[in-house]
């Protein structure tokens, strides 16, 4: 929805030092495309709030910070429970229609325990004068990002990392621990950024701050506790039935136009077929399509899904030169790097969707909700069938001889993360519970977020949300995997409501012909990747090159698409080099 930033001078420092106009001026520059709606910012002494506005709700008297008293808050969100929220508040009257301003009167009257009342996708800041008080706060699944640095001259937020870079509130470096992460897993873990300045605010944590110091922390969790459930099939559907239509419902409030990403796949056809239940105009629906022969297409099962509602569908066929000529700006939107080529078709198809809609539903979260991985079923098996750990093996296995030192400790996070189990879940669950903490927000809602974002578009995730959670979460592991496949619940679902989906049959599944296009290129991009500063300081040159002529295996095409993404990635957020031009302009440039 937004862009948030600001600033918390320490007590013993010199007023104005960090809390001054040109940081705020700096930090609301660095975040414009989040919010082309407009501008605003307020200091209070020693603190400062930034916003940048990307309009839905009360369009013309939603900007912020909102006030209230003695508090101000600026959000990035949407508050899917705002109607409910004000009236429970009868006492309060409210100065605008904005979802962002009843957290604030929740604030004023609950103090720290106010997100336990939200419902939506958020990353607020909140500030109150008498008390001296920041507070940050994050939605329980990480829809939303919040980043932030301790200093020694206080504390700085931002929702992108490249806003502190931006400001000169953070250093430009690499964590190398998160390197070996990014490396081998394509995403990095837990609290700590690839940047040894910035921290991320965790999904769910709330953050008091006073004096420029954080002085306590709250977490709220994402997804429900206890064992599985007893409950039978024809119960559990219609339960998802309410749960799904409630929050498509709900995702679906907005003053401007909004759309849909639609794959072939089961999660974005339950969103489509919820969306079209509710009436009204047509669901507007984009899907990406790759011009490589034999590459998986699903865009003409979601043509099909898409005409059996009457939908307006628009396919984006992307072909390599698109890629090349757009791949510097792709990677540069990642400042929290994520190096899942998936990124490729979001933010083409961002483009294209922000000619007509500033918001789209998706289906991310279907996976992780609903036992969709492969690596849940392998998680299922007792230890004599082959019970597999996930994540065993890292993008650069078995490439020995590529980089300069083997990777180690890169799954420290990952297992950190899975051992954090509720009494009495399932291994299925277990394993579920761990995407939920870490890959999910961040990889996939990260790349959502920067990718649609980059275009000033806000993306919707409908079943990450409590409900829906409660819906699916709990339920007997045979109602999420049946027969050798993942998400059985949400198939018999589907096969209801959108048949068109064919949510039985054998599918391709998404993937992006990174390797062909790569392939088709690779004398040219090896030779200038080989030579990046970055690569060279990691990588043996002569191996890189070979790596990108003769990328024979999967994992080989994977780890070229790996170091291409880092070189790009450090150039633009390490280096600061401009990114102005086409891959082979770039890579080739001085910097």
């Amino acid at each position: 929805m937004c862009g948030i930033a600001g600033v918390a001078e320490r007590a013993d420092t010199v007023p104005g030092h960090l809390a001054n106009p040109e940081t705020l001026s700096r930090l609301a520059a660095a975040l414009a495309h989040r919010g082309p709606d407009g501008q605003g910012h307020v200091q209070f002494g020693r603190v400062g709030l930034v916003h940048t506005r990307l309009a839905f709700i009360d369009l013309a008297g939603g900007q912020q910070p909102i006030f209230a008293g003695p508090a101000a808050i600026v959000a990035n969100g949407e508050i899917y429970n705002d109607l409910a929220l004000r009236a429970a508040m009868p006492e309060v009257r409210f100065a605008t229609g904005s979802d962002c301003e009843p957290p604030l009167h929740l604030w004023l009257r609950e103090g720290a325990a106010y997100a336990r009342a939200l419902r939506g996708m958020y990353a607020i800041a909140i500030h109150e004068r008498g008390a001296d008080t920041l507070v940050l706060s994050r939605d329980p699944f990480g829809i939303k990002p919040l980043y932030f640095v301790e200093r020694p001259d206080g504390l700085a937020f931002a929702s992108e990392p490249q806003a502190l870079l931006a400001a000169g509130l953070a250093g430009r470096g690499v964590r190398p621990e998160r390197l070996r992460e990014l490396l081998q897993l394509q995403f990095t873990t837990g609290a700590d950024t690839i940047f040894p300045d910035i921290r991320r605010v965790l999904p769910g944590e709330t953050l008091r701050i006073a004096g420029g110091r954080v002085l306590s922390r709250e977490r709220l969790p994402a997804l429900p506790e206890g064992p599985p459930e007893v409950i039978d099939e024809p119960a559990a559907l219609a339960r998802l039935d309410r749960a799904l239509d409630e929050s498509v419902d709900l995702h679906c409030r907005s003053e401007v136009p909004y759309g849909m990403f639609l794959s072939g796949g089961i999660d974005s056809a339950a969103v489509l077929a919820a969306m079209a239940r509710r009436g009204g105009a047509p669901v507007r629906a984009f899907t990406a399509a790759f011009d490589v022969p034999g590459a998986a297409d699903e865009s003409e099962t979601a043509r099909a899904m898409a005409h059996s509602v009457g939908a307006d569908h628009e396919v984006l066929r992307i072909g390599a030169s698109e890629v090349w000529r757009h791949l510097p700006r792709i990677v540069a939107a990642m400042d929290d790097p994520v190096a899942d080529y998936a990124i490729i078709p979001s933010w083409l198809l961002a483009r294209q969707a922000r000619r007509s809609v500033k918001a789209v539903l998706c289906g991310e979260g279907g996976d992780e909700l609903f036992a969709g991985y492969g690596r849940y079923r392998h998680a299922m098996r007792p230890w004599w069938r082959g019970r597999r750990a996930m994540r065993r093996h890292g993008t650069f296995d078995g490439l020995g001889g590529l980089l300069r030192e083997v990777p180690s400790g890169w799954r420290a996070g990952f297992e950190a993360a899975a051992l954090v189990a509720a009494p009495g879940r399932s291994r299925l669950a277990a394993a579920q519970a761990a995407d939920v903490a870490d890959w999910l927000p961040h990889d996939l809602l990260i790349k959502l977020d920067r990718c649609l974002m980059a275009h000033g578009v806000e993306g919707r995730t409908p079943l990450i949300d409590p409900q829906v959670a409660a819906a699916a979460f709990r339920l007997p592991d045979v109602l999420k995997v049946r027969d050798g496949r993942g998400k059985y619940l949400l198939r018999r679902w589907v096969e209801q409501h959108a048949p068109a989906a064919r949510p039985f049959a054998p599918k391709q599944g998404f993937t992006v012909p990174i390797g062909n296009w790569i392939a088709a290129e690779g004398a040219r991009l090896g030779t200038l990747v080989a030579s990046d500063e970055a690569i060279a300081a990691i990588a043996h040159p002569d191996r890189v090159r070979a790596l990108f002529v003769d990328a024979a295996s999967s994992r080989a095409r994977h780890a070229a698409w790996t170091l291409l993404f880092y070189a790009l990635w450090h150039r633009a957020h390490v280096r600061a080099v401009p990114v102005d031009g086409d891959v082979f302009e770039v890579l080739g440039s001085a910097g």
